[in-house]
């Protein structure tokens, strides 16, 4: 089995390459523009007005409560089949992206990511200390300074460590765009395994490319932690010890 491990890594490396990179592409796409979709969706959630609510509720609720490979699904072969047969669209300079399972994989993760994230997003404002905010408004604050000063900092503060956990979910996530014939990591493995019949040896060598994705991004993600708690680490660096001794 080592030997066919061995094999499979040398022969095969440049497709495991390649979908290296495209899995990686998917899911810094996904959770940049993911997480920028969420930030508007996480602010009208902490609306007090229920129908500033109601749009992005169900839209997280849609996304949230239904399996990605059934997004995945109606993205691809739902909405790419309505949109082919639109009248001369085949016929336009559109059709060679509308055509690519690409896009509608990459629509799917950016709009679960955002989803994911939007909730976690709400979670972080709500649990933004109110003195805070009472603090900012009573400097005469505006509602977007506040936001962009006390209000965002903190909540990624608060969010982090759920928000490294829903990136790896996403890259994990990434794996479904096998299904509908893209060929990042786990497609790639797929094809390993068709041409070559070593389905552990292809999976094995896929998923030890997974765990060092997975352990980089853990690594850097620590890092930014740290960073983004770095005042709280000061403040408590700051306190006095107090000694207490033992009078004779």
């Amino acid at each position: 089995m080592f030997e066919d491990l061995i094999y499979v890594l040398g022969k095969y490396h440049g497709w495991l390459y390649d979908g290296l990179l495209l899995t990686l592409q998917l899911l810094v796409i996904a959770v940049a523009f993911g997480s920028l979709l969420a930030i508007p969706l996480a602010i009208a959630r902490t609306s007090k007005n229920l129908w500033v609510q109601a749009v992005p509720f169900g839209f997280i609720y849609l996304f949230r409560g239904t399996p990605l490979i059934a997004q995945l699904f109606m993205m691809y072969y739902g909405v790419g089949q309505l949109i082919s047969n639109i009248d001369g669209i085949q016929d336009s300079w559109t059709w060679q992206y509308l055509r690519d399972p690409y896009w509608y994989c990459l629509l799917t993760f950016i709009l679960n990511t955002a989803a994911y994230v939007a909730e976690i997003m709400r979670g972080g404002i709500n649990n933004v200390p109110s003195g805070e905010v009472e603090a900012a408004r009573a400097c005469g604050m505006t509602p977007a300074t506040t936001y962009r000063r006390i209000i965002f900092p903190r909540m990624w503060q608060i969010i982090w460590p759920a928000y490294t956990n829903d990136v790896i979910f996403t890259l994990k996530a990434t794996s479904l765009a096998s299904t509908v014939t893209m060929m990042e990591l786990t497609g790639a493995a797929r094809k390993i395994v068709a041409r070559t019949a070593l389905p552990y040896e292809a999976f094995i060598s896929a998923g030890i490319i997974y765990l060092i994705i997975v352990y980089v991004l853990t690594f850097g993600f620590k890092g930014i932690e740290k960073y983004l708690r770095r005042n709280e680490v000061r403040e408590a660096d700051k306190k006095p010890t107090v000694k207490i001794g033992v009078q004779a």
